[in-house]
């Protein structure tokens, strides 16, 4: 059986809620998503896409680059900056198939029609949105690579419904695509009181797995996959819920958790979270 490695390529896109106010973390306005690649001595699967047509290119080359072929790209969850690049990746790889959860094929439907392609994500990254192609669905809990089980496991309603992550025991990986932040904003938008317990419950069971690595579909540049970032994450929920409970408004909501957390990147998914739960009714981004 061969040994597993893995790498993870980063890119850097603006935030999504744009209308934050002036003067506060103004240099952290962005955000970065998270491709992870692994592979074996012959063969890779690929751990989501990206957002545009630019950034997929280059994640083809990167793959490319692997010299590896490429069996599976696995979706954790359906939002289109995961979910967007799909159709890019088969054309280059053609011998690979897209799998993804029942949840995260229903939640990518929903990115795939006209109101979030080209109403939502079309107007803030114009021309640049990839047509959407949809993944198959696997009905086992797992897939191999080379040998190795990689196992699938549902987290529920994190960030969006029907949430996965990755769980490669072998090597004692999980690939946690939005379930776990690492130094940026959770995106809490789509969260009710019920699902932000059911978010915490499902970091509790990630950290029980006892990681090595742990890979979030969010990162900041040049931190570590370190699995503390799950305990992070499970303190981030809970001062998110503290700050809600203790705040009347959506700029006091934001300055409460963002006082708590002030160097995260991507200080607009707060914003955008502040203003839905707090203030008047906004589409709800899908970061």
């Amino acid at each position: 059986m061969s040994n597993l490695q893995y790498e993870s390529l980063l890119m850097k896109r603006e935030g999504l809620t744009r209308d934050l106010p002036p003067g506060i973390n103004e240099d952290l306005r962005w955000v970065t998503n998270s491709a992870t690649l692994i592979f074996g001595d012959h063969d890779a699967v690929l751990v989501d896409t990206f957002t545009t047509v630019a950034q997929n290119e280059e994640l083809i080359d990167w793959v490319r680059g692997h010299n590896r072929r490429l069996t599976h790209v696995y979706l954790t969850h359906g939002h289109g900056d995961h979910v967007y690049g799909v159709g890019q990746l088969l054309e280059a790889f053609p011998s690979a198939r897209a799998i993804g959860t029942s949840g995260t094929l229903d939640q990518a439907r929903i990115q795939a029609q006209e109101e979030y392609r080209d109403g939502f994500w079309g107007r803030l990254f114009p021309g640049q949105i990839p047509a959407p192609v949809l993944p198959e669905v696997i009905s086992d809990d797992h897939f191999m690579l080379e040998g190795h089980t990689l196992k699938i496991l549902q987290a529920g309603h994190t960030d969006t419904e029907g949430t996965t992550i990755l769980w490669v025991p072998d090597i004692r990986l999980v690939v946690a695509g939005d379930v776990v932040y690492n130094e940026t904003h959770m995106y809490m938008a789509e969260s009710t009181a019920e699902s932000r317990l059911e978010w915490i419950s499902a970091l509790e069971i990630v950290k029980a797995l006892d990681p090595i690595n742990v890979v979030a579909g969010h990162k900041f540049p040049g931190r570590a996959d370190d699995p503390a970032t799950i305990d992070d994450s499970i303190q981030y929920i809970k001062d998110f819920i503290e700050a809600q409970r203790t705040t009347s408004t959506a700029l006091e909501f934001y300055d409460a958790v963002l006082q708590r957390h002030p160097r995260r990147a991507n200080p607009g998914s707060l914003w955008g979270a502040a203003k839905q739960i707090k203030g008047a009714p906004v589409m709800i981004p899908k970061e």
